[in-house]
């Protein structure tokens, strides 16, 4: 239904083209903030997520195996130090340097 105002009627269609226009200049305000953040983003050299999280298992992974590899190297120092400890009932005089004499020349008279 037709208002036989006029006035009303230029009212109603300034009311329709301002909201338009609103909704465009809130359409690009939002297109320009989310370039501006993905710049931003790309100028911080980010990671992204599945790099992280494969490089955040890999460093699990490493701290694992290094874990059992101290382990294993303490095993294997406290079994040298007690068989050291036994082998010194064992032990020669080998430990001293046997020095190899040459014969005294013989004197001629």
């Amino acid at each position: 239904m037709q208002s036989e105002n006029p006035i009303l009627d230029q009212i109603a269609k300034l009311m329709t083209n301002a909201a338009g226009a609103a909704k465009g200049v809130r359409d690009e305000i939002g297109t320009m903030i989310k370039t501006q953040a993905e710049r931003l983003v790309n100028d911080l050299d980010l990671v992204p997520r599945e790099e992280f999280e494969a490089m955040k298992a890999m460093a699990a992974k490493s701290r694992r195996e290094v874990e059992e590899l101290h382990a294993r190297l303490t095993k294997l120092e406290t079994a040298h130090k007690n068989d050291s400890r036994d082998s010194r009932l064992f032990k020669t005089r080998l430990s001293t340097p046997v020095r190899k004499q040459s014969p005294k020349p013989k004197r001629r008279r």
